[in-house]
């Protein structure tokens, strides 16, 4: 029950990150200097946590002869998976961009599990298990797809239809089997460095050195302005904070409950804070009610996870 509730709150926080980062990319223009601001941010705050608790952010240095190198990469992937769907956000739509990543997800989760790559727990795939994660796709599409497509079909709206769709839509599902798959990284390496908090520290200091990279590569600069008729709040700067807690509570997460069943759950909690900030109007995000679809879509997710937690 703790790993669920776990798994749900950091499943929740992450869209609410994804709005915080989205008001900060509108002050300083590039998604790639926001998501350094926010990377950057989550490194100290996870090196300060680790201080504290820990009095330490050293670990072995055998260990990177005698361990694997895939094994600091997961904060590499977090990378691409956050520029892929960048990427994709104006090829595919909103809808696209969150399911076929979604798919992605699932389906590296139960392979992870099934064959216990990345050091993880092994958890044979079953007919029900299987049939749980379709439940949890199928609540997916109603929560997304389906609503989306009643509401422009309401208001007679046609969907535009582009050229290559299928290389970008193969290319979210690719993004997403990374992002699964360093959440299983992510867990192996707090059980090696005994420490989910220096696992998650790695992490993020490898995907903010990525992205500090890139920004020197494409010589962005940052430069802070004020959107027309808006202000700079004091929240836009703390998506780091919740970037950190999100990989931390994988990296608790997946010792406990194995890779596939961490991504469904987080997957749920997605799902729900998605809605209520549609619903409540959130962070200056623009309110969109639950529709009678969305909350069957949540259902249906819920269904699945509990096939694939019990059997």
């Amino acid at each position: 029950m703790l790993a669920i509730l776990i798994g749900l709150t950091i499943g929740v926080g992450l869209p609410i990150q994804t709005s915080i980062n989205s008001r900060l990319r509108d002050s300083v223009g590039s998604p790639f200097v926001a998501s350094g601001v926010s990377f950057t941010v989550g490194t100290l705050f996870l090196a300060v946590m680790t201080l504290l608790l820990e009095h330490s952010l050293w670990f072995s240095p055998q260990l990177f002869s005698s361990q694997p190198v895939w094994i600091w990469l997961g904060g590499l992937f977090g990378v691409i998976y956050l520029t892929g769907n960048i990427l994709l956000f104006p090829r595919l739509g909103s809808v696209q961009t969150v399911i076929m990543p979604v798919l992605g997800q699932i389906l590296m989760g139960l392979l992870v599990d099934d064959f216990g790559w990345f050091g993880s727990q092994r958890n044979p795939l079953t007919w029900v298990r299987g049939f749980g994660a379709l439940l949890v796709l199928l609540g997916v599409i109603c929560t997304v797809a389906l609503s989306t497509w009643l509401a422009n079909h309401h208001a007679n709206a046609e969907t535009p239809v582009t050229a290559g769709l299928w290389f970008w839509r193969l290319a979210g599902v690719f993004t997403g089997m990374l992002s699964a798959t360093q959440t299983a990284i992510n867990g192996h390496l707090g059980t090696v460095l005994q420490s989910s908090l220096k696992a998650a520290l790695v992490s993020f200091f490898v995907g903010m050195v990525a992205l500090m990279l890139i920004v020197l590569l494409s010589r962005t600069k940052l430069q802070v302005t004020t959107p027309t008729g808006q202000h700079n709040p004091w929240w836009m700067w703390i998506g780091g904070l919740l970037g950190a807690l999100y990989v931390l509570g994988n990296v608790v997460l997946v010792p406990l409950v194995g890779t596939g069943l961490a991504v469904v759950i987080v997957l749920v909690g997605l799902m729900a804070g998605s809605l209520l900030i549609d619903q409540f109007g959130w962070l200056g995000a623009k309110r969109h009610p639950m529709t009678l679809v969305q909350v069957v879509g949540l259902v249906i997710m819920i269904a699945g996870v509990a096939l694939i937690r019990l059997f």
